[in-house]
């Protein structure tokens, strides 16, 4: 007997995109299996620095958007897929180790491009340029779609089934917020970020003020 009514709503996943940079072609879509129960958010705001020498600066002015970071640990787990081994046959052959290698092709290039550098190298034709990955986003509702880089990752897989298949494991990540400053304005990337900045000022403008009474003030000086 379902216990949830069929008018309960849709619940939205948290998830990463990936997309080609020059297309913008969507390659990939992450979706979490369960939604963190809490995500942390650190700005860093790019002031000017003061002033040396007696040379005044203008301490109101930014030199560019805040440097945002990200940190969420999401939960894995095939036990449920594990009862029905039917109806989820990958599940039961390779556990968690598709979803897991998945999220770990975020900070790999793939064999056949190192492959291709390789055979280049030996051909003496390789120019020294650092391997170009896909662009990622971070998705957490349809207000907060930001591109992003992977800066830290680490997975601690808990349970195991007899053929030693993670079955139940926690990622976590950490992420550094790419905004017109790493990636500029024409960049698909920058567009990205400059649509989630404007959604936040478009936001902000909905909070109410309140007034200076509330702050035990009649005025200011």
């Amino acid at each position: 007997m379902a216990t949830t009514s069929p008018l309960s709503p849709k619940l939205i996943k948290g998830g990463i995109v990936t997309m080609d940079p020059d297309t913008s072609v969507v390659k990939s879509v992450i979706a979490l299996q369960y939604n963190p129960d809490s995500l942390s958010r650190t700005l860093q705001i790019q002031s000017l620095p003061g002033g040396q020498d007696g040379v005044r600066v203008d301490a109101l002015r930014l030199r560019g958007p805040a440097v945002e970071t990200i940190k969420i640990e999401a939960e894995l787990d095939a036990t449920d897929q594990l009862e029905f081994p039917n109806q989820f046959p990958v599940a039961t052959q390779y556990g968690l180790q598709p979803q897991l290698a998945q999220l770990e092709m975020l900070v790999n290039p793939t064999v056949e491009t190192l492959l291709a550098d390789n055979a280049m190298a030996n051909a003496g034709t390789l120019e020294i340029i650092p391997l170009e990955q896909p662009l990622t986003l971070f998705v957490w509702s349809k207000s907060r779609v930001v591109p992003i880089r992977l800066t830290e990752f680490s997975i601690t897989e808990e349970a195991f089934d007899t053929s030693l298949n993670p079955i139940r494991a926690k990622v976590s990540l950490g992420m550094r917020v790419l905004s017109i400053d790493d990636l500029g304005f024409a960049h698909p990337g920058g567009h990205i970020f400059m649509a989630y900045l404007t959604n936040k000022e478009l936001l902000a403008a909905q909070a109410t003020s309140a007034a200076l009474s509330v702050l035990g003030l009649g005025g200011l000086p």
